[in-house]
């Protein structure tokens, strides 16, 4: 299996997504947007993989590539492949597939809940998400549900927290992939977003407290990946 992924900062790569593909044999490429990096074409690869990143998808007018990307992940979507967005990628499939793309109420950053939503239970990609389970997340926007998607999760500060597209396209607006070192990274990388916190916002601390929290966090990503690859 051929993966490509995605990333818009450097430093939010694969994190623990990256061992589970290499274990399994798979050939990795990637499209460093944020270096001005072409991207693939739609043969190039068989399942895609969007990443995480600071700008927003409204942001167009900066970052030009913003509206080949898009393109490119409905091109994908529309084509079968496998498609998993992480934060900024599930609002990439979100605005690729004509849904608007918004502030949250409130930025939704460390360690929160997650619930299934009714379609989540059934759906494939639905039922493996921890439903009640506390996950990582770090995102200020939020989304509307795209036509044709189905709504698998959501948290009490985000409705929209995953959605599917079919069986092979998976949007999730939290971070599954997040270890203690990558968190490190994504709290230097990201220092503006905890100024002026909100009640959804935990400070550095607390995020990297109790660090084996990341290797539960990270089997709920193998979870996700074993269940799109048998799709």
């Amino acid at each position: 299996m051929r993966i490509h992924y995605l990333q818009h900062e450097p430093f939010e790569g694969l994190g623990s997504m990256e061992s589970w593909f290499r274990e399994r044999g798979t050939t990795i490429t990637a499209t460093h947007l944020y270096r001005g990096e072409p991207l693939p074409a739609l043969g190039d690869f068989d399942w895609l993989v969007i990443m995480g990143g600071g700008m927003s998808v409204n942001d167009e007018r900066e970052l030009p590539w913003l509206v080949p990307e898009k393109e490119l992940v409905r091109r994908a979507i529309a084509a079968e492949k496998r498609v998993l967005g992480i934060c900024l990628g599930a609002q990439l499939i979100a605005s690729a597939l004509g849904a608007r793309v918004y502030k949250n109420t409130v930025k939704e950053i460390g360690w929160w809940k997650l619930t299934r939503a009714e379609d989540g239970v059934t759906h494939p990609l639905g039922s493996v998400l921890p439903d009640g389970a506390e996950v990582f997340h770090w995102h200020g926007e939020t989304f509307d549900l795209p036509t044709g998607a189905v709504r698998l999760a959501g948290s009490e500060a985000c409705r929209n927290q995953a959605i599917a597209v079919g069986a092979r396209a998976l949007g999730l607006q939290f971070h599954l992939e997040t270890t203690e070192a990558s968190a490190r990274e994504l709290i230097a990388g990201s220092a503006g977003d905890l100024v002026n916190p909100g009640p959804y916002v935990q400070a550095p601390e607390a995020m990297l407290a109790r660090p084996e929290r990341f290797a539960s966090l990270n089997a709920q990503m193998a979870r996700v990946l074993e269940t799109l690859a048998a799709s």
